[in-house]
């Protein structure tokens, strides 16, 4: 949907003289490519992907999960896609967006942890390039990149976003995911996997762009340091 706010409307409108009708001028204007398209899709700046991917962090597990649906359009091409992969021993990473570009994203990602081998550290840096650089800031995906201490998410806008409660949901069926997730997180005798698997249920039910044919990964978690004796 094409909108300008008043100000920008104001400022480009062709003013008109006595007797002279603007209607063509203002039509042609309004569908000229000096208005702003705002995507009511969008999230963070960047377009909701036709996927899910979700993770779950509770007590001694990270749960990692995707659907493997991959859609061109409002047509199925694939239903096995692997959007959830291993980037280096303790680290896991999904991404919803364009294939191409979450392939191109991994690599720098795996640059980034070879050069810092702290998880935050290296996805700080790497949000950085994806921001400034001029090639990179095409590429469209969205990631969430998690190891045994952290869950974070990776934008192109330069965001690096780490969850208060742990849950991280993104693409086109991440906020029913997250939703279900976030309703789920207190019930006793669930765990983290067993919480992922139910949000992506849910989420699988009401997003049509997302399948139930599921790639995962787990992790466990750093135990709590004991406190040190005085």
């Amino acid at each position: 949907m094409w909108r300008c706010s008043l100000a920008a409307s104001r400022r480009l409108a062709p003013r008109s003289a006595p007797g002279v009708d603007m209607r063509p001028q203002l039509r042609a204007l309004a569908s000229s490519r000096r208005w702003v398209a705002h995507d009511d899709t969008a999230w963070y700046g960047q377009q909701l992907r036709a996927t899910t991917i979700l993770s779950v962090r509770k007590d001694d597990k990270v749960f990692l999960i995707g659907d493997g649906q991959v859609s061109l359009g409002n047509h199925v091409i694939k239903d096995n896609a692997r959007k959830v992969r291993t980037l280096k021993e303790g680290v896991i990473c999904g991404f919803a967006g364009a294939t191409a570009d979450a392939m191109t994203l991994f690599e720098r990602l795996e640059m980034k942890l070879q050069e810092h081998p702290e998880t935050k550290r290296a996805c700080v840096e790497m949000a950085k390039a994806w921001r400034m650089d001029k090639y990179l800031r095409r590429l469209e995906a969205i990631m969430i990149v998690c190891d045994a201490s952290v869950s974070l998410t990776l934008t192109g806008n330069g965001d690096v976003i780490e969850p208060v409660d742990g849950i991280i949901g993104i693409g086109s069926g991440g906020l029913f995911a997250t939703a279900a997730a976030r309703a789920l997180i207190d019930v006793p005798g669930m765990d983290a996997e067993s919480i992922g698997r139910k949000a992506m249920g849910i989420a699988a039910d009401m997003c049509v762009f997302t399948n139930k044919n599921w790639v995962t990964q787990t992790l466990e978690t750093r135990p709590p340091e004991p406190p040190k004796s005085s």
